[in-house]
């Protein structure tokens, strides 16, 4: 596998995990009962994105590393999988 393919494939999955990672433990200011003036009661109360990134990084890598694994030394791929479409021909 390419450097270009590696990192195409980390960026898709660390972009998918990001979407599920986001709303883990999040808490609006209307749960917390402090809604700031000029703000919406659904915005966050604390910003973590430090933690938002940092816990994305890591679930992607195992992802990514697994992924390489099954790929490479196994010989699994997308060819592998069983097709839940049926073939009308």
């Amino acid at each position: 596998m390419s450097l270009l393919t590696v990192a195409a494939v980390f960026f898709i999955i660390w972009w998918t995990v990001l979407f599920i990672v986001l709303p883990l433990g999040y808490r609006s200011q209307e749960e917390d009962g402090e809604v700031a003036l000029g703000t919406s009661e659904s915005a966050p109360t604390k910003f973590r994105g430090g933690k938002v990134l940092l816990l994305t990084t890591v679930i992607s890598i195992a992802i990514h590393v697994g992924y390489y694994l099954l790929s490479s030394y196994f010989g699994v791929g997308i060819a592998d999988i069983p097709n839940i479409v049926p073939d009308f021909q």
